[in-house]
């Protein structure tokens, strides 16, 4: 089903490790899952980019050795399964 989406481009500075914990704090407003779900909103899907990055590369999910994963962040609220991944 064809939907409308909201997409928010936040800039959030050059440096990484700031970058990141602005990101996790702007999540955690995000997080309330009553007032989420008294809208209709069952998940949200984020991820953190830098402007010149090709791929869409999602910064809050940096491995051991430095590899940058392409997936999206996810909150769920659904009421069976609620939480990030």
């Amino acid at each position: 089903m064809s939907q409308f989406r909201l997409h928010i481009d936040i800039p959030i500075g050059g440096n990484e490790t700031d970058a990141v914990a602005k990101a996790k704090k702007i999540v955690e407003m995000l997080s309330n899952k009553e007032i989420m779900q008294s809208i209709g909103v069952n998940q949200i899907n984020y991820r953190v980019g830098h402007d010149e990055d090709r791929q869409k590369s999602n910064y809050l999910m940096k491995n051991e050795s430095g590899h940058i994963n392409n997936k999206k962040s996810r909150i769920m609220f659904t009421e069976d399964l609620t939480g990030v991944e």
